[in-house]
């Protein structure tokens, strides 16, 4: 099924629905968080720009491994790439200030 959305506001339910399993979240977490350092470090001047191209892989890397490992589904960057990393963003603010559980 190839659900459309309006709004971000109407995608995100759907999103924390495909993100059931704390596992999975967790998961997601740890490879926002990573991000976070990552491009950090590189402001800092702790690590080179060249690090920057290793930020899809990291963020994607343990994103994935939690649909597909844990989850048990597809992610929904395959058919809503936008709405979903504003959700991963999303969802990583939510899991800081406890909205979400960790």
């Amino acid at each position: 099924m190839d659900t459309k959305f309006d709004s971000f506001r109407a995608f995100y339910p759907y999103y924390l629905g495909e993100h059931r399993n704390a596992t999975c979240r967790r998961l997601h977490f740890v490879g926002s968080s990573l991000i976070v350092l990552v491009v950090l470090a590189v402001l800092l001047r702790w690590l080179t720009p060249w690090w920057l191209l290793s930020l899809p892989l990291i963020g994607y890397g343990f994103a994935w491994l939690g649909h597909f490992g844990f989850e048990k589904n597809r992610p929904a960057t395959f058919k809503h790439p936008f709405y979903s990393l504003a959700g991963d963003w999303v969802m990583f603010r939510d899991m800081l200030t406890g909205r979400i559980p960790f």
